[in-house]
């Protein structure tokens, strides 16, 4: 069991300096946690103590095996708005129902987060790109956003997808009730206030005991003002939640929909921590930490968690040093759970739709879509198309149309690398780029050019046309034509016989056909599909030069 843990990395060294700084980032992130898990579990349509469940539970455990030292494991908003809307149709209604199939969710992603880690397969977090995960994430944003502006505007909000909820919002504006919306822009700009000014403090959380304490003195329930209600005190029952077979089938496609998203938001948080504070981030461990937290989270009535980006960016920011930062704010969180879950009782409705917006406005990154569109105008599509996805088709949909878009951009790079004539650079022996280096010298009898990416069956049909391109455009004077694989870093068997069909296409042509610089597990394949049977040996140390050198033209 102990080759499973990761605090065997860091534990021994850890310092009483270490603790103070871990135990005062921990008393912040439960501050943060509270009115987060809270707001949270109304987003998946689950009591408030479910969304507190899962926070403490998961916590418990993610230090154990987790990698990052400063990734906080948690509900989302994003995985909770995700398991609301799915959920909502499988329960038809029943809460009982709705609470056990969300614990019964969890479950699963622990079971596909272990999977993938006994097959170390952490490489599957990359499947996604960031493109997708910017437009992804803006239109989770949107879709919160719609869900919690009748909470504050004073009227029940409507259900489907973005503009099912949008078209029922504007069509009960005139419900709006005064002191519903009075409560919640004041709270909205209390806490935008508070985001300007008091970074990295505990707004929320005074926004939240500001609010509890408003309607604790005055009779707002009498003026239409909805209050969070009971929670009940104490620890969760723990316990397999009891499905049928029917039921795990339906549920399955939630859960890896919850395990991609939490996996690469969990890996990108990840990353991005250890790259700035220096130390390894392993991916195939955090799949572990993973499947730890959600098999507590859904054994103990909670729901699937992963790692939050605004609550990593907390605990960072308030000084943590090692994971025992989250293992504090679990404890802490955990206290209020046991003893003062009574105080939430009037806490009202629109202070936690203010709560969550804020909240969710750090999915929308307006610096990554102007990144992306000068980067490249496709990809701004391909994130404009997963944004309307999760508005249009709803959260589940959206996560694989998000899948699938990405798949889809991944092939398209690879099915059409780009291939290019090469020249040699003056007074070297170097070859490069004739296109971008119009300065290099072409000789009036070869043709020299590569092919950036592996040869695959997936793109041998474009390498060959634009090398017949680039062959027609020299003319009938080429002698000699030489495929630099330097940048060729594999070769499947389709691969080869486009290499073998090359070689004899262009000897019925009177064109000698030569490799340069071919790397080792290149010559190998080759080896090994029957190439050099025909080609002769493929000499390890070849390059363009010494193609030149050794080639004499035909009489």
């Amino acid at each position: 069991m102990a080759f499973l843990l990761s605090i065997p990395r860091w534990l021994p060294d850890y310092r009483f300096d270490l603790f103070r700084a871990d135990m005062i980032a921990g008393i912040t992130l439960a501050a943060y946690l509270i009115p987060a898990s809270i707001g949270d579990a109304s987003l998946a349509d689950l009591p408030p103590e479910r969304g507190l469940y899962a926070c403490v539970l998961s916590g418990l455990v993610f230090w154990l095996f987790c990698s990052s030292k400063h990734t906080a494991v948690t509900v989302t908003s994003a995985i909770s708005l995700l398991t609301g809307s799915t959920l909502g149709e499988l329960s038809a209604g029943d809460p009982l129902r709705h609470a056990v199939l969300a614990s019964c969710a969890a479950l699963l992603v622990a079971v596909l987060a272990f999977v993938a880690w006994m097959m170390r397969a952490g490489v599957v977090v990359n499947f996604v790109s960031e493109t997708v995960m910017v437009g992804f994430k803006a239109g989770v944003a949107f879709h919160l956003s719609i869900t919690q502006l009748p909470k504050i505007f004073g009227f029940k909000g409507g259900h489907g997808d973005f503009w099912d909820r949008l078209r029922d919002f504007i069509t009960h504006l005139g419900e709006t009730r005064s002191w519903p919306l009075i409560l919640g822009f004041g709270a909205l700009t209390l806490l935008i206030m508070g985001k300007r000014y008091l970074k990295h403090k505990p707004v929320a959380l005074f926004v939240m005991a500001l609010g509890i304490v408003i309607a604790s003195i005055t009779n707002l329930s009498a003026q239409g003002v909805s209050l969070l209600g009971e929670v009940p005190k104490g620890l969760p029952q723990v316990g397999i939640p009891m499905v049928s077979r029917n039921d795990l089938n339906e549920l399955l496609p939630l859960a890896m929909a919850c395990f991609l998203l939490g996996a690469v938001e969990s890996a990108a948080i990840g990353r991005m921590f250890a790259q700035r504070h220096g130390y390894r981030f392993d991916t195939n461990q955090e799949l572990l930490a993973l499947a730890g937290s959600n098999l507590f989270a859904g054994l103990g009535q909670g729901y699937p968690v992963s790692g939050g980006m605004s609550q990593s960016l907390v605990n960072e920011s308030a000084g943590a040093r090692t994971p025992i930062s989250g293992l504090m704010a679990s404890i802490i969180v955990l206290i209020v759970v046991v003893f003062f879950t009574g105080l939430f009782r009037n806490l009202p409705q629109p202070v936690l739709g203010a709560i969550v917006l804020v909240a969710v406005t750090g999915l929308v990154d307006i610096a990554a879509f102007k990144r992306i569109w000068r980067f490249s105008r496709g990809e701004f599509a391909v994130a404009l198309v997963a944004l309307l996805g999760v508005l249009g088709s709803g959260l589940l949909r959206g996560v694989l149309v998000g899948a699938v878009l990405s798949l889809v951009l991944l092939l398209r790079r690879a099915a059409r690398p780009n291939v290019t004539e090469l020249g040699r650079v003056p007074g070297t022996e170097y070859y490069a780029d004739v296109l971008r280096h119009p300065k290099n010298e072409r000789h009036p009898e070869v043709l020299v050019f590569r092919c950036e990416a592996s040869l695959l069956y997936l793109n041998v049909e474009h390498i060959r046309d634009r090398f017949e391109d680039l062959l027609n455009q020299r003319g009938e004077e080429i002698r000699l034509v030489v495929f630099f694989l330097g940048s060729v870093p594999s070769v499947d068997l389709a691969g080869a016989e486009l290499l073998e069909e090359m070689r004899e296409r262009l000897h019925c042509r009177g064109i000698e056909f030569r490799l340069a610089e071919a790397h080792g597990p290149v010559r190998e394949a080759l080896r090994q599909s029957g190439f050099e049977r025909n080609y002769g040996s493929i000499e390890p140390n070849e390059t363009v030069a010494t193609v030149l050198k050794r080639w004499c033209p035909p009489e």
